[in-house]
């Protein structure tokens, strides 16, 4: 258990570190803290922390600096989130008052606008509609056996990709095909028809196609793109500005999980807040030695019956937790807002 003027202490080390970079010294604490005490009883005060495993130092002579430990004390009890800026706030509602045709423009503009404000790599992930439902899936011909495949939710998104089909699928019978699967699962919850692929549908697909598979391969793909979940990436180099150790291997590997959205799906995504925002630090974030000098700071955003999305932010372990959370907190509750009045203009008409 700390005494207050320890975690007095420990707050105004956090504080200047994670401003200035440079570890803190007993006389510039004496005189920051608001109980007016001599750089002797602060240099003994933070043998306590240290012993504590709160801070450390780089040598013998040096200031102190916040450990991981100390951080995660910081971030648990002694953290108050900055007010957001007149001029943050204006950025925020500026940005996010464009016109946007898609929700994914404005959730993949939200990731560059969070990354500016924060000068860290952001993620955003748009909200998850447990029922969003097929309105539609056709087969655009290019030739040569080449397709692409467009499938349409009443959500408004479109997901499509291109594909080869066997030679051995004929053209006539593929629309015949077409026709039957829109008569059959529009309307329906992509959730259901994921089911039905794997029950009636191939059955249904057998009387126009001799072998469905060509063709199943191609509506699984494009339903799976459109159920995955997609987080929206900005500001990725800005990894390589604040980085303690650039190490290559390191900086490759990590990138590498940033262009892999399910593996960062399980970072953010498997432990993200109901409510609210988390904190995570070092090793908490994952057991992968690249992520040992990162922060990643979640927070939830909720848009009424349209779902819950995602918001997150990496940077690095020495980071202005007071502003960036008190950012973070801004822009999901500005973000809510714009999308409930963009799903009450488009899909509520």
């Amino acid at each position: 258990m700390l005494t207050q003027r320890q975690k007095d202490i420990l707050q105004q080390i956090v504080r200047q570190y994670t401003a200035t970079g440079q570890p803190v010294g007993s006389k510039s604490l004496a005189t920051r803290l608001t109980q007016k005490v001599s750089s002797a009883t602060v240099r003994n005060e933070m043998a306590i922390l240290e012993k504590a495993g709160l801070i450390t130092k780089e040598h013998s002579s040096s200031g102190r600096l916040p450990s991981k430990k100390g951080y995660r004390y910081y971030v648990d009890h002694l953290l108050n989130p900055d007010a957001v800026t007149d001029n943050d706030l204006l950025v925020i509602q500026h940005s996010l008052g464009m016109g946007f045709h898609k929700i994914d423009e404005l959730i993949s503009h939200s990731a560059d606008i969070l990354s500016q404000l924060t000068s860290y790599t952001a993620f955003t992930l748009k909200p998850e509609q447990k029922e969003v439902r097929l309105s539609g899936f056709r087969l655009v011909p290019l030739g040569n056996q080449k397709v692409i495949a467009i499938l349409v939710t009443d959500s408004g998104d479109i997901e499509s990709q291109s594909f080869t089909l066997p030679r051995t699928i004929n053209t006539d019978s593929l629309e015949m095909v077409v026709r039957m699967i829109n008569d059959q699962l529009t309307g329906q919850p992509l959730t259901d028809v994921i089911k039905r692929l794997k029950t009636d549908i191939p059955a249904k697909i057998t009387a126009y196609l001799q072998s469905p598979d060509g063709f199943l391969d191609v509506f699984d793909n494009v339903l799976q793109s459109a159920v995955r979940e997609r987080f929206f990436v900005g500001g990725r180099m800005n990894l390589l500005g604040y980085s303690e150790r650039q190490d290559p291997n390191a900086m490759k590997a990590l990138y590498s999980l940033l262009d892999q959205n399910d593996r960062l799906s399980h970072l953010i995504d498997a432990d993200s807040p109901e409510e609210g925002i988390s904190v995570k630090i070092g090793n908490e974030i994952s057991s992968n030695k690249v992520m040992a000098d990162y922060s990643l700071i979640t927070a939830t955003y909720d848009v009424s019956q349209y779902g819950q999305g995602i918001i997150a932010v990496l940077g690095p372990t020495r980071m202005p937790y007071s502003r960036t959370i008190g950012i973070i907190d801004a822009f999901r509750r500005e973000l809510a807002k714009r999308l409930l009045n963009y799903y009450h203009r488009y899909y509520d008409e």
